[in-house]
């Protein structure tokens, strides 16, 4: 894959729709939703309601899933830990940022994509007057090994001090094969580590166990890596799999948080059976 700045235009056709599951949800602001994520939520609807019905949980499910674990991770960091600096990787349309600037006013909040979909969500934010010193968007790629996009240059540019940092990648590790995002996740663990305390949030997808499931879900993530112009992997099978991975990239830390956990605790919606989703918790 390039090490140039991508063009954004495939993994952004997920991104509009996931801005429209934020809204629908009542987690984003008029703002940020588009006609083309609106038309992509009703378009897939009907597959949303008969993954439902056949495996008891569907895309929608595992992004509020992942999602309001995120933020309430996020929360506890800041309250907790008293990190006052947060970046979101591969940002699209997420609504968190605004979220997080209303919750707690004093945070420096950063958003981050590649430059098309960066300028895109610059320019919404602008429009209803949140852009200033302490919310900014910039362009990244997190694949850049030099140049101004470069995952270390971009973190020590917008945070010039070395205070620890949140940062965040929802909806992105996915997108390439674990070789790939492995990669990325040694240097930022590298990068983190210059600021202790630090905390990464992402999550990941895991490989079904049921085979006919297994099958499925190999045939839709070819469709969407077609759609998106990347390579859509499921990388870990087990919890303990995953904690080893991350801890191999040199993360001090990591906890594997399963979405059972949080049922009851959090307003987060409850698959049928053992959820494919998990959020990674990392520290350095």
């Amino acid at each position: 894959m390039s090490r140039k700045p991508t063009n954004s235009s495939g993994i952004s056709f997920t991104a509009l729709y996931t801005g429209a599951v934020w809204h629908r949800y009542g987690l984003s602001d008029d703002t940020l939703v588009t006609e083309k994520g609106r038309w992509l939520y009703r378009l897939m609807t009907p597959f949303e309601a008969a993954s439902q019905a056949a495996i008891g949980g569907n895309i929608r499910t595992f992004l509020l899933q992942r999602h309001l674990i995120i933020d309430h991770l996020i929360d506890q960091a800041i309250r907790n830990k008293g990190i006052t600096q947060v970046l979101e990787i591969a940002c699209g349309m997420s609504p968190r940022g605004i979220r997080l600037r209303e919750k707690h006013p004093l945070l420096h909040m950063v958003e981050a994509d590649l430059p098309d979909m960066a300028a895109r969500k610059a320019l919404r934010l602008m429009a209803t007057g949140r852009l200033g010193d302490h919310h900014q968007v910039t362009p990244i790629d997190i694949l850049a090994d030099y140049g101004e996009y470069q995952l270390e240059k971009v973190i020590d540019r917008v945070f010039e001090n070395d205070q620890p940092v949140i940062i965040v990648t929802e909806g992105l590790t996915s997108y390439f094969s674990l070789e790939t995002i492995s990669e990325f996740w040694r240097r930022l663990a590298a990068a983190m580590a210059k600021r202790p305390g630090s905390v990464y949030l992402s999550e990941s997808y895991y490989q079904p166990r049921q085979p006919v499931l297994n099958t499925t879900l190999k045939v839709l993530g070819g469709v969407l890596g077609a759609v998106t112009l990347s390579e859509v992997s499921f990388h870990f099978q087990t919890d303990e799999e995953a904690r080893e991975h991350f801890l191999s990239c040199g993360f001090a830390s990591a906890t594997v948080h399963d979405p059972r956990s949080w049922y009851g605790i959090l307003p987060i919606p409850e698959s049928r059976g053992e959820p494919m989703v998990r959020v990674i918790e990392a520290g350095c």
